[in-house]
């Protein structure tokens, strides 16, 4: 057995129901057999057995009142997986799906995805399985003060700085930071995402659809393709996916889908932006209203999705833009965009395709952006507005857009580069995992035994 089978093979031991965590862990870990064959130092450090484990792992309670004066309890957690490139860095969720193995496998992804950045984070993540939906903004309020009530204790501005995730937009990073201040008696950098006006940057809401799409048209510019008039899916409604499109349009694309929990919105006309953001960024709203607005789209609920797929992938484009959750495109959504002429697939969010899907679109030989590499605008961007917290400066939206695009445009020159070096340069996956693993691995055999 292998070196990294017996690792696999540990781990899979260990942690049994932590399905997403062994999920990613065997899509990283298999993809660096070859990097590990030619390099024993790796297995002499113990690399990938240090790499594996968090560095440190909180869980706790989050009581709170709600406003019929009841007392409600939630889970928190904040992984801090591995700081050999720089401070934790990792978004917090706030998701009813939220449990220890979601935030371990996101921590995990974390780690390569901050080091392709070339920016000095490591990586982290945390959240709740409290659900934002149908809260006031009082219960809100009350339950981001009670969760950093313990949060506050295990971050800092060179410790551990956390950001939005799902369920964790400007509102709840407001909360989150007033009561940190409160707390600890420091206005600092400890959390990005945070308003303008205090500390945030411009593009930081933007950056990960932005990012996204950026990725999607390096990859095809080096094919001599574009985005340019191109039919596109999005799935997806929350800021990844709105901006994924609001960033489409002004290359000249056709973004055409969009979706929610409840079911997703096929407007053939291209999706109209702003009714978009009214619904989901004002009202918080269903998409089914769009399709009462809007009599170009078709609005198709969760229950009547092709058995086994997910209705988005089913509209034939020219790229799709997986944009709301881990497994949401399964090997049969693979299979019809394919057949219906998918060129590029750009990952928005974190491990959205099953390893079957993704193993089919390598195989294919499309343009295929892991989202360790294609969704790293975000994480980008947190690492710009740290930057101009430290330097007490703000950057125009133009500056740090253009930053924003070099980064992705680097992330995409590196990895493809190492894809190169096992002479398989479209397969980015293989380039993403060992380009990210190479700058972990020499900074933790740098650093010692630690």
């Amino acid at each position: 057995m292998s070196y990294v089978e017996q690792v696999i093979s540990s781990c899979e031991e260990k942690f049994p129901h932590q399905v997403y965590f062994l999920q990613a862990l065997r899509e990283i870990l298999e993809s660096l057999k070859v990097e590990i064959s030619h390099n024993p130092i790796y297995e002499k450090y113990a690399i990938l057995e240090r790499l594996v484990v968090p560095e440190r792992s909180i869980a706790f309670r989050v009581p709170w009142v709600d406003d019929c004066g009841r007392v409600r309890v939630n889970q928190g957690y904040r992984i801090e997986f591995n700081s050999a490139l720089g401070p934790y860095k990792g978004g917090l969720r706030f998701h009813p799906s939220v449990n220890e193995d979601v935030i371990k496998f996101l921590g995990f992804e974390q780690i390569l995805k901050n080091s392709l950045t070339t920016l000095r984070m490591g990586g982290g993540k945390g959240g709740s399985d409290f659900d934002p939906k149908g809260k006031s903004e009082n219960e809100v309020m009350r339950f981001c003060q009670s969760f950093m009530n313990e949060l506050y204790r295990h971050i800092g501005d060179h410790t551990d700085i956390p950001a939005g995730d799902i369920g964790v937009g400007g509102r709840e990073v407001g909360f989150l930071f007033g009561q940190y201040k409160r707390l600890s008696n420091r206005f600092d950098g400890v959390l990005t995402g945070k308003g303008v006006e205090w500390g945030g940057s411009l593009v930081r809401k933007e950056a990960t659809g932005y990012g996204s799409v950026y990725f999607a048209q390096a990859m095809l510019e080096a094919e001599g393709k574009s985005l340019e008039g191109k039919v596109c899916c999005v799935s997806g409604s929350g800021n990844v996916a709105i901006y994924t499109i609001e960033k489409l349009y002004a290359l000249g694309a056709k973004p055409v889908t969009a979706s929610d929990s409840k079911g997703m919105i096929y407007d053939q006309e291209g999706i109209d932006l702003e009714l978009l953001k009214e619904i989901k960024e004002v009202r918080r709203a269903s998409l089914e209203e769009y399709a009462q607005i809007k009599k170009s789209a078709i609005y198709t609920s969760v229950s009547e999705y092709p058995q086994g797929q997910n209705a988005v992938w089913s509209v034939p484009c020219f790229a799709a833009f997986p944009s709301a959750t881990q497994n949401e495109l399964n090997i049969l959504d693979a299979q019809t965009l394919l057949k219906n002429g998918c060129q590029c697939v750009s990952e928005g969010a974190n491990m959205p395709c099953t390893q079957e899907a993704t193993n089919l679109f390598v195989d294919s030989k499309i343009c295929y952006g892991p989202a360790k590499a294609a969704n790293a605008g975000g994480v980008a961007t947190s690492g710009l507005e740290m930057m101009q917290n430290a330097s007490m400066s703000i950057w125009t939206f133009d500056e740090v857009d253009a930053k924003l695009l070099k980064i992705m445009r680097g992330i995409f020159a590196q990895i493809k580069a190492v894809a190169q070096e096992f002479n398989d340069e479209k397969n980015l996956v293989l380039g993403a995992n060992i380009a990210g693993f190479r700058k972990v691995a020499k900074a933790m055999i740098d650093q010692g035994v630690v």
